[in-house]
């Protein structure tokens, strides 16, 4: 996988292409920015390219195929598991790296979700970091490095990775066989991630989002039985009940910029009830709209009951009509 191929993210490929050309590959990288940006496809570049000896991998030569199924031996993948990394987990890996490498110059390791580390896991890969056995790389990636200790942080040399420009996400996703206009307006609602895209992208995501703006955007509060039951069904799980928010959010800020002439950035295939809905509302009720979703969402992140909570959005929703 050349370093071509990662659309994006010219400035951090470009560090590491220096890197290698001068060789002056440091012993640990963090990798930051939102899940889905290209962290691991950079990360299996960067082992690629100095399991291969050469500034751009090629592809062909027996270490790069073992790395692009991910079957070399010197390369070790670290993930959560169930959500935490555990000190086992970093137990493991310390054995591993202390072993000479098979066939590679030196061992590699990438650590995905760094941040979801445990207390006693985060202070044994510390000691790691500080004493690296022998020439390994390590590499960790993170949407939160705000969760890591500080101490790792100062340790490893820090890459920022920016949201995939729209565009990209639209063109890879059409790579993948995804029609142009669900492309696009899968890419408008990615906020910069091909994970989210693709989730987007997925059949029925769209039409699922278009009939609940459609649902909450025509509820009454004269119809309770109606409020309450649709509180019921989409506040059923909290990550549903977070997906109705994010969707209203994006939906109503959308509203706010087509109230004031621009298009809307993120409901390219909404506009017609965007701007419906722009015409019919003023700008201080927008805002109160907004307010009720976001206060929502804060609800929803201090663990309130989602269906409570949702029943209480549709019906401040409605009442502000």
């Amino acid at each position: 996988m050349p370093f071509a191929t990662i659309l994006g993210q010219e400035h951090a490929v470009g560090v590491l292409r220096r890197s290698l050309a001068g060789e002056r590959v440091a012993h640990a990288y963090l990798f930051e920015g939102i899940d889905g940006c290209g962290k691991m496809l950079t990360a299996l570049s960067l082992v690629e390219a100095l399991f291969c000896g050469s500034a751009e991998p090629c592809g062909g030569c027996p270490a790069c195929r073992k790395l692009a199924s991910l079957q070399h031996p010197d390369l070790h993948l670290l993930e959560p598991e169930k959500g935490v990394i555990k000190i086992d987990q970093i137990r493991e890996l310390q054995k591993e790296l202390s072993l000479r490498p098979v066939e590679a110059p030196k061992k590699a390791c990438i650590v995905s979700q760094a941040h979801k580390m445990n207390q006693s896991a985060a202070n044994a890969f510390l000691k790691t970091l500080e004493e690296p056995p022998g020439s390994a790389l390590l590499i960790l990636l993170s949407d939160t490095p705000t969760a890591l200790l500080p101490t790792i942080l100062s340790r490893c040399q820090r890459l920022r990775f920016n949201p995939l420009p729209l565009e990209i996400v639209a063109q890879l996703l059409m790579n993948r066989g995804v029609p142009a206009e669900q492309a696009q307006s899968a890419a408008s609602l990615a906020g910069g991630s091909m994970a989210k895209g693709g989730a987007i992208a997925q059949e029925g995501f769209l039409l699922r989002r278009r009939e609940i703006v459609e649902q909450v955007i025509g509820l009454s509060p004269r119809e309770f039985g109606l409020l309450t039951a649709t509180a019921e069904r989409l506040g059923h799980e909290r990550e549903q009940a977070q997906e109705v928010v994010e969707i209203l959010t994006l939906f109503f800020r959308d509203v706010m910029l087509c109230r004031h002439g621009a298009p809307p950035p993120g409901n390219s295939d909404l506009a017609g009830i965007v701007e419906r809905t722009a015409r019919t509302l003023q700008t201080g009720e927008i805002l109160g709209r907004l307010e009720s979703v976001l206060k929502a969402g804060q609800s929803l992140l201090r663990n309130v009951n989602p269906r409570l909570t949702l029943e209480a959005l549709f019906m401040a929703l409605s009442m502000e009509r």
